[in-house]
Formats: structure tokens, sequence, C-alpha cells
């Protein structure tokens, strides 16, 4: 998973009794028990769009934030490897360094043009609508290894495919995320990867066909994000403004009718005058409510199937949408990576640093990756690496691994370097720690939940 903003503190802080807490006068005649459940199921539809405008703001509104970007339509590459000191995103990965762009598309398309590669080389580019589905791929896995060039669009956009495209693909909203990620095999692979991400290329339709500019659309009016406020009632006017950039799906349409009795109305004022004591208790609640539920939810996690996908994937399930979103918002859809671990032992408990732990794969029981698999060690609760004396964070297919005398393959987690230390993941020596098994190309034996990371086994002192 790419968890690439924390949502642990976000939903720590929410506050939702803080602040002024105003409601359009029109609701102060509702029942405040519906009320509760339709502010409980539009809190959960909304989170995950909410924390995509929240990475929004940082890397595409904030010329200041780290994160930026540097606008609209153009590709800022990370082409180093992450260490315990990069601390901005949660569970960094070191096998797929990320390049970021996100696309208006409101006034003509875009044109993503990627190269040729070879056949041992990994790469994707995950494209993702406002909704947070990741409703198009192209990568070696969905679109092959040869080049090619892509025309991404709009919801209404309707004029003839030009020549040379090989793909027309369609985005339910305006406003689009692509992250690229590229297979890095180890620290000497850096330049090729480096080199690869330099001819990944997005041009505005005009330019690809050689014509005349289309007029410009005009600016948003981005709403402001207030990250310890903004999954409170506020929550409501921040989406307000979201939804104008996302037309009506014929699937929500009773759903949006349900919540524009909260005032959930695309491009409508968030007025917070005149609440009766009732509604505004019933709202609260509604959103306490949905708190929970999350939290709940997000605990019982142990693989991603279900979570990462197009609309039809999901299959209207917006609370496995915002636990996706809470987990690890970015993640891959299945198709492309499969992501699980495990916090506990094979005893029930807690991995912790000092002891000593094995994860062994038997004869024929690998991970079935295509591509390849990573097992990866964060540190709990901020999941972030750990530093170590060999500077060493996963271990991977792609490193030369010691298989055992039968040919399974058994993985080492302690914090001393054992006898061989080809199969040594370095664990810390305190605290608990997590583990995060990732498979890219995962198999249909994975898919069809046929395979299952073993446990992680307690080694007798």
């Amino acid at each position: 998973m790419n968890m690439m903003f924390s949502r642990r503190r976000m939903l720590g802080s929410m506050g939702v009794l803080g602040g002024s807490l105003v409601f359009p006068r029109w609701l102060l005649a509702a029942e405040s028990d519906d009320l509760r459940a339709i502010a409980q199921e539009a809190w959960i539809y909304a989170y995950p769009m909410l924390m995509h405008y929240q990475t929004l703001e940082k890397q595409l509104l904030n010329p200041a934030a780290p994160e930026y970007v540097g606008g609209f339509n153009r590709f800022r590459h990370y082409s180093e490897l992450y260490t315990p000191k990069n601390r901005e995103i949660v569970t960094p990965n070191n096998d797929t360094p990320y390049s970021w762009a996100w696309l208006d598309l409101r006034s003509e398309p875009q044109v993503l043009s990627v190269p040729a590669v070879d056949k041992d080389r990994y790469y994707v580019h995950q494209l993702v609508d406002q909704y947070t589905h990741n409703f198009a791929y192209v990568g070696v896995l969905s679109t092959g290894r040869e080049a090619g060039d892509y025309l991404i669009v709009g919801p209404d956009w309707q004029l003839p495919t030009p020549p040379g495209i090989k793909a027309v693909l369609r985005s339910e909203t305006e406003i689009v995320m692509v992250l690229g990620r590229t297979g890095l095999k180890n620290a000497e692979d850096l330049p090729a990867v480096r080199a690869l991400q330099q001819q990944y290329r997005l041009r505005a339709l005009h330019e690809y066909t050689a014509s005349a500019a289309p007029i410009a659309a005009p600016a948003i009016d981005w709403p402001a994000w207030d990250s310890k406020s903004g999954l409170g009632p506020s929550f409501i006017a921040v989406l307000n403004q979201l939804l104008t950039l996302c037309p009506t799906q014929p699937s929500e349409r009773a759903l949006r009718a349900r919540f524009a009795r909260i005032g959930i109305v695309p491009g409508q004022a968030f007025d917070v005058d005149g609440v009766s004591v009732e509604t505004r208790q019933a709202l609260i609640a509604g959103i306490a409510d949905s708190q929970a539920q999350l939290q709940t939810a997000v605990s019982q996690v142990r693989t991603t199937l279900g979570l990462f996908g197009t609309r039809e994937a999901l299959h209207g399930n917006y609370l496995n949408r915002a636990v996706a979103a809470h987990v690890g918002i970015y993640g891959n859809s299945v198709e492309e990576a499969f992501y699980t671990g495990s916090r506990q032992d094979n005893q029930g408990q807690p991995l912790q640093g000092g002891r000593q732990y094995r994860l062994r794969f038997a004869p024929g029981q690998l991970p079935p990756a295509s591509e390849f698999w990573s097992l990866t060690l964060y540190d709990l609760p901020d999941r972030q690496l750990v530093a170590n004396p060999i500077d060493r964070y996963c271990l991977s297919s792609r490193d030369s691994l010691l298989a055992d005398a039968d040919g399974g393959l058994t993985l080492l987690m302690q914090p001393s370097a054992p006898q061989v230390q080809s199969n040594w993941l370095p664990t810390p020596a305190s605290g608990a720690f997590t583990l995060v098994l990732r498979l890219y190309g995962p198999q249909q034996q994975v898919v069809e939940q046929r395979w299952k990371m073993p446990a992680v086994e307690v080694v007798p002192a």
C-alpha cells in the first residue's frame, strides 16, 4: 500500500465536538435520527475524497509544501531511496520510486506517452479520479512493454480519437491524479530508473496534434482545508465545492438526493446559521458514528482485496473505499499489486523489537508474483522505516536470498545479525513493528484467496 499521508493523527484529532456548528434553517424540521444516519453515510462517502483533496492541496496548491509538484499537467519524479530520515509519507517503499502528476481535463484531454521497456523492467501509471477510483492503468501489466501514447479524457469529451493514440482512458471527474511507479532493482539501478522517468511525457491534446489551443478553463475556486477541523461538520462545505468537479453518476442519484437533506449540494454554500440543539446533536452523533465505524473496519483489515479498484470493482461499498483511504490511500488494484502483512506472531502477540522471528515459505509457496515481491518492516504506530546497522529495510525476490535445503525460503527478523545475513531483515531493539508484503503482478491464486502469507513464527530463545 502507498500510505501517502498519515491518517492516524488525522482521526485522532478530528474534533467533531469543536467549532461553531451551524446548519441551514430548513434542517430544523427534520427528524434527528434520520439526520444522524444521513450524516454517518455522508461522512463515510466523503472521507476518501477529502483525504484525496488533502493530497492535492499539498502537491498542487501550496508551492511552499515539500510535496509540491509544480502545477497541473506535469510530472514530478522521486528518484532517491527512502531511509528512516524520510518521514513525509507513511509506509514508504524502495521498490518503486514515484512519479506524480495532476491533470486538469476541463478544456482538453492530456496525452500520456511512455517508452518501450525491457522484459525485466516493471513500471506502471495508476490513474485516479476524485472519488479515488483507480479508473485506468498504463504499464507493463495492463498495456504492455511497447512505447505508446494514451489519451486521458474527462467525462464529457466526445471528439474523434486522433491518429497514433493507443487507447482512450476516460475519467468520471475533470481532475485526475497520475501516480507512476518504476521498479527499482537495487541502489545501483537508480540511474536507469531516473533515465526512464524522464521519458514519461504529458502533453495537452493540442500540442500532440499540433493544432490551436482551446479556450482555457476558468480558475478553480479551491476550498480551504484545515486538517484539524476538516473532518468535522465543516466537511460538507468542502465536499460541496469538490462535487462541482464530479458529475453525478446514475448509480448515485438517490444517494445524492438523500445527502441533500443535510446540505450536500454541489456548489452550494454551507451556511451554519440557525441550527437547533437537537439537530446539532444528531449531526455530531452521525459523524462520530461514522468515525467509530471506520476505525472498527480498519482494525479488521488483513489484505487489500476489495479495497482498491474501479467503481465497478468496489460494487458501491463506500465503507471499503473509506477504509482504503485510511490504511493506504492510492493502493493499487489487485490486478496490479496485492498487499498483505502482519502485526502479530503465530501466538497472537504483537511483533516486538528485541525478539527473534522467522517467516518461512514452504517449497512451491513463494509469493506468486509475475514481477517481484518484497517484505518491508515499519515501526508502530508511525509506520516508518527503522534505522539499522546495514541500512537494509526490506527483503525482495530481486535479492540474492539463500534457499532452504528443501527448496523453501526462510526470512529472519531479529535485531542482531545471524551467521548468514542474506536472509536477514533487521528489527528494532525495542518497540512494536509491522511487516508489509507486496506482490507486484499477483497471480490468480492470490486474487482467488488460494494463497496466503504464512504466519510470522516466534523463534525460541
